[in-house]
């Protein structure tokens, strides 16, 4: 039984009923002019024919917006180019990634050197890897094309030709950003208790077998973790395609994201620019909750 006086209990529960908003109020007041305001500011325009150059005046425009944006065949092949773009490179960004980690867990040697090696890159800012790429894929003498003429192979048009220019980005992707990946499964590989494996040892499970019934099925949280964290932040790719082709060659490598930039600040056309943000905000909101809906079926 607490022997703190009532009085003093119902003083100290005021003072904190009192100073705990103060400590909130930063936060509430940066969330709300940085977050609530601009989305609803947002919102409100693609209602109107806002535009950049003062057309339009931002007049009520009603839903005439969405029902462009549901007709603009530029949209949604921006949108294919996301969904083919998140494809192609959330799959290999899971796998390299839990491959990476089962590596130097298992004990490589100069395990600290694999470990700098895999997370370098992450730690680049996104103009560097744009320059570092850049190079590499330079057409004629590239160092990329001087190797496939080596083994007697024409040089390819990784940024300019339109087979190969996804996978070039696809390529700087992963090579970029599957550090991150790689350290969240390093993590939970350390965290799954050791006398799982030995009593697997003692059973004599081999291997292969130790992977497949106590590895991965101790991962699948992670794994769950990464997968959605990789879908949606494929699915808002912008910066390193646009550095390394503008969207091109012939718009087939333009993400919505771009379209959306290119639509607002290259076309003027805010209103419609933010009606597109919307109709790409519905499509995240679905997918997540629909990824969020499978994974905990899995975990159930």
């Amino acid at each position: 039984m607490s022997t703190v006086p009532t009085g003093v209990r119902r003083t100290a529960a005021g003072r904190s009923r009192r100073t705990g908003p103060l400590f909130v109020a930063p936060f509430l007041v940066f969330f709300v002019l940085f977050l609530v305001v601009p989305l609803g500011w947002g919102l409100w325009m693609s209602f109107t024919d806002s535009s950049l150059t003062g057309r339009g005046d931002g007049a009520f425009a009603g839903l005439a917006n969405y029902a462009e944006a549901l007709t603009d065949a530029e949209m949604w092949s921006s949108l294919g180019n996301t969904a083919v773009f998140t494809v192609l490179s959330s799959v290999p960004l899971v796998v390299v990634a839990l491959i990476m980690a089962l590596l130097v867990h298992t004990g490589l040697p100069g395990q600290w050197l694999w470990r700098l090696a895999y997370f370098m890159p992450y730690l680049l800012p996104v103009a560097v890897v744009w320059q570092i790429w850049l190079m590499l894929f330079q057409p004629g003498q590239g160092p990329l094309n001087s190797m496939l003429g080596a083994v007697g192979l024409d040089g390819i048009g990784w940024l300019t030709d339109t087979k190969f220019a996804m996978w070039a980005v696809v390529l700087v992707t992963v090579w970029w950003t599957v550090g991150f990946n790689f350290l969240l499964y390093l993590a939970a590989l350390q965290a799954v208790p050791d006398h799982l494996y030995e009593a697997a040892a003692i059973d004599g499970a081999g291997a292969w077998r130790r992977l497949w019934s106590i590895t991965l099925p101790q991962l699948r949280r992670t794994t769950g973790l990464i997968a959605v964290l990789q879908v949606l932040a494929s699915l808002k790719v912008f910066d390193q395609i646009y550095l390394l082709t503008r969207g091109g060659p012939d718009g087939s490598t333009r993400p919505v994201v771009e379209y959306i930039y290119d639509t607002g600040f290259t076309g003027y056309r805010l209103g419609y620019a933010s009606a597109i943000s919307y109709v790409f905000f519905a499509i995240l909101i679905v997918l997540s909750i629909a990824q969020f809906r499978l994974f905990s079926r899995r975990e159930a």
